[in-house]
């Protein structure tokens, strides 16, 4: 795993300390254990984990600039992508893991601990989390890697992102940003690039960056019903 690693990030200029290196394999041995356990993940190969999921979560920060100290919540989070990755990374980024399943935010709490990465791991539905006080439009950046159309993940995560924060969705090369130009608009947010790249296999991502330029209204997040029923 450690000499994937290396390899792989190197094809595309990125370079890894030894001890970003040791975080990844551990990281990596704790997803294959608790994947017997329950289901994280359907990539099972070092390859495959250290391009399709290490990679494929950090390659965003070399997109898109993500000033020190910035506050970065994962929505939907599952087995921790991206946040994870970006914080081993990018140690200075302080992440929240947010997801539904309870089992999930008890693996992630375990490997926040064994990597001491002072993550905070929060048990909750995005659409619940998202009209909460706490967390409602608290962070600089909110992310999601999540297979939803875009207008979805965005009735999702934008309520997240404080007004000037950005909402990054990595998604697929088939998802068009123009799709969700009404929902955008709607939750007060701003389609503001699209980046298109491949990883070293040659898979297709496209990331797309949404600014937050006032605030989401208060109405929204519809439950969960509605937003998958009828999307902005």
């Amino acid at each position: 795993m450690k000499t994937k690693l290396r390899e792989i990030f190197a094809k595309e200029n990125l370079t890894l300390s030894d001890i970003q290196i040791e975080k990844f394999k551990t990281y990596a041995e704790m997803l294959l254990e608790w994947n017997e356990k329950i289901n994280l993940t359907a990539i099972t190969d070092d390859e495959g984990i250290a391009e399709k999921h290490f990679l494929d979560s950090v390659l965003p920060l070399t997109k898109v600039d993500v000033p020190r100290g910035t506050t970065l919540i994962d929505v939907g989070t599952g087995a921790g992508f991206p946040a994870i990755p970006m914080k081993i990374y990018r140690d200075d980024i302080e992440i929240t893991l947010l997801d539904g399943l309870n089992k999930r935010i008890n693996f992630l709490s375990e490997v926040s601990d064994t990597l001491e990465l002072s993550a905070d791991c929060i048990h909750s539905r995005a659409e619940d989390g998202g009209k909460n006080p706490d967390l409602r439009e608290k962070f600089d950046i909110a992310t999601a890697r999540a297979v939803a159309p875009l207008p979805v993940l965005c009735e999702y995560c934008l309520p997240f992102v404080k007004v000037g924060g950005k909402f990054l969705a990595l998604k697929g090369p088939n998802e068009n940003a123009e799709d969700a130009e009404k929902a955008v608009e709607i939750l007060g947010g701003k389609i503001c690039s699209t980046w298109n790249y491949s990883l070293p296999s040659g898979d297709n991502r496209r990331l797309i960056v949404i600014e937050k330029v006032k605030e989401t209204p208060k109405k929204y997040p519809r439950d969960a019903g509605k937003i998958k029923k009828s999307p902005l």
